[in-house]
């Protein structure tokens, strides 16, 4: 199972931690972690190469586990974008677990 544990601070994301396998099905067939790798993915660029933000990313392929945290002084209108991004992509996980419970579990620390 992959478990996302989205991080927040005073009423804001300021990233999120993922962890582990789906187990959906086999590596390269696996349809529900395609899924969370590519919103992630997609989150991930639009920080960093479209907002030019430099988030901290951390990807280990070995323990299956990708963490991303928000540099501190953003403007009010980056800040304002990241968090739309950030609970785009909590809502889509939590889609994501209402259709494969098995498979995902979102969490909030």
């Amino acid at each position: 199972m992959t478990t996302v544990t989205f991080l927040t601070e005073e009423g804001r994301i300021v990233g999120f931690d993922s962890a582990g396998h789906s187990g959906y099905a086999e590596e390269g067939e696996d349809i529900v972690c395609a899924a969370i790798t590519s919103a992630i993915r997609l989150v991930e660029s639009t920080v960093n190469d479209v907002l030019g933000l430099a988030a901290s990313v951390k990807i280990n392929e070995k323990t299956a586990t990708i963490s991303l945290r928000l540099p501190g002084g953003l403007s009010e209108a980056d800040e304002n974008v990241c968090q739309v991004l950030l609970t785009g992509l909590m809502v889509y996980f939590t889609e994501l677990h209402d259709e494969f419970p098995d498979n995902i579990e979102i969490l909030e620390g």
